[in-house]
């Protein structure tokens, strides 16, 4: 019995280690603390949504919005305790990336397509990460790639 118990904590552990594909929260999942410093901000935002990142190994939440008087789609970047980290941009009309990261989702994804690309710089620091959505044989993908070149996160949405 006490064998059987093991097995079935050790799988628990093991399915929660596992990514989850990446999703887009409403309004109502975004945690408390983060949508008051969120409101304290943009007051009149409308649109709003979020995703869970992992940016310089820092959970963030990823908010979309949009401002009455504004018809783009504005991104910041909140930590979990609700403080801004950062803006980001959304960069998916221009080649922006250092060659290297085109060889790496080409080594990774071949054939793929660039959805959408989101350039976030590092504020406490030099550096920067692209958070693309990409297709790969009509699979849609959440990557990181660091200033590098380098996929540092890869998930199945």
């Amino acid at each position: 019995m006490h064998k059987k118990f093991l097995n079935l904590v050790f799988l628990v552990l093991a399915l929660s280690s596992f990514s989850v594909s990446a999703e887009l929260l409403g309004k109502d999942a975004i945690p408390a603390q983060v949508l008051d410093q969120f409101y304290k901000r943009h007051p009149n935002a409308i649109d709003v949504s979020a995703e869970k990142k992992v940016h310089f190994k820092q959970d963030l939440y990823e908010i979309f919005f949009k401002l009455e008087k504004d018809k783009e789609t504005n991104i910041e970047l909140y930590r979990t305790n609700g403080r801004f980290f950062v803006n980001a941009d959304d960069v998916t009309t221009s080649n922006m990336m250092p060659t290297a990261s085109y060889d790496s989702l080409k080594a990774a994804f071949d054939p793929y397509t660039i959805k959408e690309a989101i350039l976030v710089v590092n504020p406490n620091g030099a550096g920067e990460e692209y958070d693309l959505t990409i297709n790969s044989s009509g699979v849609d993908w959440s990557v990181i790639i660091d200033y590098k070149g380098n996929i540092t996160h890869k998930v199945r949405d």
